[in-house]
């Protein structure tokens, strides 16, 4: 399909920094010279841990979002319009204490009556459609096709070759962490006794005088050891390695193997014209199915209600689409779940999820620019491997192709920062690149919801990118005649442009300017976003 760009106002919001009379000024840089700035040393405080996204770079030195100061000098308590943000992901708890007021219903839809009311296609969608149905565990999509066999497929030698090295890895790792948990759960017992409790700290192991007694001495030692790695005690140490342990057997019982069938709706994934799978319950499968309601805090979870946590936006219904399983995503579910965002009232769509083989990428292609033809604002995650896309660009979905021309102008695309300003502000895990990635925000140690009422910290582009959505919700609520287009360059023009090196995939002697890092060379900044959407006629 041929994708066709619709007209951009680019003039326009090429001058309105410098031509619009009246308001605010937008800043270039938070300070005359960024660079000069006191850097913050001391240890953010429990506060600031769970709210640095929302910080300022000026008052906080913390490269936040300016998310309070934007409500607290231009939101105050002006009334908007409620955006609906589809979040493209895993479940959603729905029911959750901190979303259950923020979440889309389908009005046009009689709930449980098994009638598709609406005649969407999807019967009893009241908050969304799960396209997995019961599936939870699915394999990578590089191992689907080693699994095909197809060799005459020009990514099968790649596939291969990453199959290889990565069941080598992971195998290797099972092998480690098995000794590991076996020297930690014969050390745990003699401690224990000889401490008379169960948990116990790195300052308790130091009271311990072992004597004589080498068994205790070999206890103590490995004990030190682990509880070193930045442990707070040993139940803390035993949980860490146990989930680790339990995620690299899921790595290879299902991700890695050829043999897995995780797929339980009954259609075909290589047919996009069979479809009406799936069901309405957008809930998680498991409570570890926590990105999705993760990601839904972070945009939106209600604000200033005593619990909890304050999502970046006010005004917004979130549409909870379930396509991302504890693998990789199929190209038919991302392309019907887009589909589905925009067909329902859809403004804005996250997708936190991406991967590096996509036998059906021309759908999802497609999908993006139904979005762009019916003005949607799409935000994706740049990616978790500290990769350069312009060396690398096999990440999907995209809004290029082979490092091309963009094919659209509604797709944003979000590198993640950490919270500190200077040679580590960019996540060492992060992706960038000058033309597949257009900005930066918040990304490591994000704290919001979890499923069962519950809070933790998670940290990746998949954080970052709600975070760019929410500023997008919140543009599009207060000055809703602004297009997808309009709200992508708003976002892009607004942020603040740093000047700082930084390193990048957390290798210390690879280091680059900020500045070429995306197409922006910018963090994104929601106060100036705020300011720069008044002016935009």
């Amino acid at each position: 399909m041929n994708f066709i760009k619709p007209i951009l106002c680019s003039a326009l919001l090429a001058t309105v920094l410098t031509s619009c009379g009246g308001g605010a000024k937008v800043l270039s840089t938070p300070i005359e010279n960024i660079d000069s700035s006191p850097l913050k040393v001391s240890e953010l405080t429990e506060t600031q841990q769970h709210t640095w996204g929302h910080l300022d770079l000026v008052s906080d030195t913390i490269p936040g979002m300016s998310v309070e100061k934007a409500y607290n000098e231009i939101i105050m308590n002006k009334p908007g319009k409620t955006v609906i943000v589809a979040v493209i992901d895993s479940g959603i708890d729905i029911e959750h204490e901190d979303l259950n007021g923020v979440i889309w219903t389908n009005e046009k839809e009689i709930p449980n009556n098994g009638i598709d009311d609406d005649k969407n296609g999807y019967v009893d969608d009241i908050h969304g459609w799960n396209f997995l149905g019961d599936t939870y565990q699915e394999q990578l999509e590089y191992v689907r096709l080693l699994a095909s066999g197809d060799t005459s497929n020009p990514d099968y030698a790649r596939a291969e070759k990453e199959y290889n090295e990565e069941y080598t890895k992971y195998t290797n790792l099972k092998t480690q962490y098995d000794r590991i948990l076996q020297q930690l759960t014969y050390a745990d017992n003699l401690i224990s006794k000889k401490l008379n409790k169960t948990n116990y700290t790195l300052a308790d192991l130091e009271t311990i005088k072992p004597g004589t007694d080498e068994e205790l001495t070999t206890a103590v030692t490995v004990g030190k050891y682990i509880l070193s790695l930045g442990f707070d005690d040993v139940d803390a140490a035993k949980a860490d390695l146990k989930g680790s342990a339990e995620s690299i057997i899921e790595r290879l019982n299902y991700n890695l193997n050829k043999d897995f069938k995780g797929r339980k709706t009954g259609d075909n994934p290589d047919d996009l014209t069979d479809v009406g799978y799936g069901n309405g319950n957008v809930l998680p499968v498991v409570k570890d199915e926590s990105h999705g309601t993760h990601v839904a805090g972070i945009i939106a979870a209600e604000r200033n209600n005593g619990i909890g946590v304050n999502g970046v936006a006010n005004n917004v219904q979130i549409m909870s689409l379930r396509v991302v399983s504890n693998g990789d995503e199929y190209d038919k579910d991302v392309a019907l779940g887009i589909r589905y965002a925009v067909d329902n009232g859809a403004k804005i769509i996250n997708g936190s999820f991406g991967k590096y083989y996509s036998p059906h990428s021309d759908w999802v292609r497609d999908a993006i620019a139904y979005a762009s033809k019916h003005d949607v604002l799409i935000v994706m995650a740049a990616g978790n491997e500290g990769l350069d896309l312009d060396k690398d660009d096999h990440h999907y979905p995209t809004d290029n192709i082979d490092n091309g021309e963009e094919l659209v102008d509604n797709f944003i695309s979000v590198g993640a920062l950490a919270p500190e300003y200077g040679p580590t502000m960019v996540a060492d895990y992060s992706n960038y690149g000058k033309i597949n990635v257009d900005v930066f925000a918040p990304g490591s140690k994000i704290y919001s919801t979890t499923p069962e009422n519950e809070y933790k910290s998670y940290g990746g582009t998949s954080m970052a990118s709600p975070a760019v959505a929410g500023v997008a919700a919140l543009i599009r609520s207060y000055y809703p005649k602004l297009s997808a287009a309009q709200v992508k360059q708003v976002i892009l023009d607004s942020g603040l442009p740093l000047k700082t090196k930084v390193i990048v995939g957390g290798d210390p002697s690879n280091e680059k300017d900020f500045s070429e890092l995306s197409k922006s060379g910018k963090i994104v900044n929601a106060y100036n976003a705020l300011i720069l959407a008044s002016q935009v006629k």
